[in-house]
């Protein structure tokens, strides 16, 4: 345990964070699931219109460092070329 005032209250902090965290990454999935579940239902243009809906979600995680940017393009570039291939 923290000895100091000081690091308790380092501690509640990081705590505090750390939900806050895990509510963005959960909020990236149900994004990635949410256009995923579009696709598998073979409608390109509801696919496309979720697309455009939680794309901004995946950037907008992706700039607070939740997710590394790069795992955000990645799965952006999967799911568009999944939109695409319908």
């Amino acid at each position: 345990m923290a000895n100091t005032a000081q690091a308790r209250k380092r501690a509640r902090q990081n705590d505090t964070q750390r939900a806050h965290n895990a509510s963005l990454k959960s909020a990236f999935r149900t994004a990635i699931k949410k256009i995923a579940k579009a696709v598998q239902g073979g409608d390109k243009k509801l696919a496309k219109e979720t697309y455009d809906q939680n794309v901004s979600i995946i950037d907008r995680i992706a700039d607070k460092k939740i997710v590394h940017k790069n795992k955000a393009a990645r799965h952006k570039s999967r799911l568009n070329s999944a939109i695409k291939a319908l």
